[in-house]
């Protein structure tokens, strides 16, 4: 029978969808490698646990005196993971005339769009840290990064894992302020800035860019945190699989992650409210 269905052709191209939704899932997301990741092993519940020990003291004691028992305790930071999808439906048609490979771009899609789910599901938890600077009104400025970092090293973190992430009309004005509204002055960062369209480290901290941090009329909470403020469960990757509608004439695309994002250390973090001054 003529124009009959191939599924072996189609199977030719189910790699293709894997790889590349893959590939941009990996090279978009950004929040997944500053937050703690933890994996759920399959048949353990939709929630993970984890505990949150309180600091402790020592103190000077003397010469043949008992110690005196310390309680130990700890809280505990629940995450639950949930489901995400998406799904297309290719008709053979669209698939056959194109001059593109349809699948791999959907496939494409698929991934940029479930990595920007991730990444705006943890950067908006930025926006819960009890501790903020700014009130929404105001451009951010060089200062406000440093007060931040200022007060993350006074809880004692190791400075490696703090970084900050901000909408990019945020870095506008963050790089204007450290340029002389990009007139060039006589320092790295400054220079860095002129040359790189962004400031790569400062006060020690790496800043990132990203419009994952959502942003209302020029409005966005960007973030300083440390890496133990915010944790990222996943109990399964993307994972696209193609199902056949042959009355249709037709295969359908679906592509699913499950994870769950949640805060676990409010201390360890600061929410960073600014407003930008190009945008309305």
């Amino acid at each position: 029978m003529a124009n009959e269905t191939n599924t072996t052709t189609l199977n030719d191209l189910v790699p293709e969808i894997i790889v590349e939704a893959m590939f941009q899932a990996e090279e978009r997301s950004l929040m997944a490698g500053l937050v703690k990741n933890y994996s759920l092993p399959f048949g353990s519940g939709k929630t993970i646990d984890v505990p949150i020990y309180s600091a402790v003291s020592a103190a000077a004691v003397a010469e043949g005196t008992d110690l005196a028992n310390t309680a130990i305790s700890t809280g505990v930071a629940t995450l639950t993971v949930g489901e995400v999808g998406i799904m297309a439906t290719v008709t053979d048609v669209a698939r056959d005339i194109s001059t593109q490979n349809v699948i791999s771009d959907v496939g494409r899609l698929f991934g940029e769009a479930i990595a920007r789910k991730q990444d705006r599901d943890l950067t908006a938890l930025f926006a819960g840290f009890s501790v903020a600077l700014g009130d929404g009104t105001t451009a951010m400025t060089a200062a406000a990064i440093f007060q931040a970092v200022a007060q993350m090293k006074a809880l004692g973190l190791d400075p490696s894992g703090i970084s900050c992430v901000i909408n990019p009309e945020i870095a506008y004005d963050l790089n204007s302020s450290m340029t002389n509204t990009y007139a060039g002055l006589a320092s790295d960062s400054s220079n860095e800035a002129m040359r790189q369209g962004y400031v790569g480290t400062l006060a020690g901290i790496p800043i990132y860019e990203t419009s994952n941090v959502v942003s209302t009329a020029g409005d966005s909470v960007g973030g300083v945190f440390h890496r133990d403020a915010l944790g990222l469960a996943s109990l399964r990757g993307i994972s696209i699989e193609p199902q056949r509608d042959a009355s249709l004439r037709a295969t359908e695309l679906v592509a699913t992650a499950v994870y769950g994002v949640g805060e676990l250390n409010d201390t360890y973090g600061v929410g960073m409210s600014y407003d930008s001054s190009i945008s309305n």
